[in-house]
């Protein structure tokens, strides 16, 4: 009797991500905490003076920014991994539905088409990918200063700087998103979704 009540229970639950693909964005939100933990502690005068430590700061803010592109480059030896950045990287007709409906705050599931990830994933995948690789090569010259002349070291300065507030900006938003759908989470903590949710969501995810 109790295998009969649980058989319908397993095929509620959809496969999502594999531990490999959940591994690397729990590596790659650590690494990206720490970054802009280590640079509010850097630029912000009351951080600074209650952490202190500066070089300590410095250092641990260095060494996750290199370590950030580390476990992407690691998980493309993953198969679905791979198979899941061709969806993000691929926009279809859907999409400019999913945008418009956004634009116009139409909040309906049916007006929101989605594949595997819908358009604002993908948009914000796309662009941290971008921001963090910028990102990397000003911090680099900011390093080693060698590397470049002084027109360089203080462009990139300013583009590091500026761009860092702004991936602190889109941070909040991508947590405050993720914060407002537990499904959601709770598909990239297990690896599993429910079926309502996907056929909801992402109605034309063919898992």
């Amino acid at each position: 009797m109790s295998l009969r009540a649980e058989a319908p229970a397993a095929t509620d639950r959809l496969h999502r991500f594999t531990p490999a693909e959940r591994w690397i964005h729990r590596t790659t939100a650590l690494l990206m905490g720490l970054c802009v933990a280590t640079a509010a502690c850097l630029y912000i005068p009351q951080l600074a003076i209650l952490v202190g430590r500066r070089e300590l700061v410095v250092r641990i803010h260095e060494c996750a920014g290199l370590a950030l592109p580390v476990p992407v480059v690691l998980g493309l030896a993953s198969r679905a991994f791979r198979r899941d950045l061709g969806f993000l990287n691929r926009f279809g007709p859907h999409d400019k539905l999913w945008l418009a409906a956004v634009l116009s705050r139409d909040k309906r599931p049916s007006s929101r088409p989605a594949g595997k990830f819908n358009a604002g994933q993908k948009i914000y995948a796309n662009w941290i990918a971008g921001a963090t690789l910028v990102m990397l090569a000003t911090g680099l010259l900011m390093w080693f200063t060698h590397l470049a002349p002084l027109m360089w070291r203080t462009s990139a300065t300013f583009v590091h700087d500026w761009l860092a507030l702004t991936i602190g900006v889109v941070l909040a938003g991508h947590i405050g998103m993720a914060l407002g759908d537990p499904e959601a989470r709770r598909g990239l903590r297990t690896g599993t979704v429910s079926r309502e949710w996907a056929k909801r969501e992402h109605r034309l995810w063919r898992p």
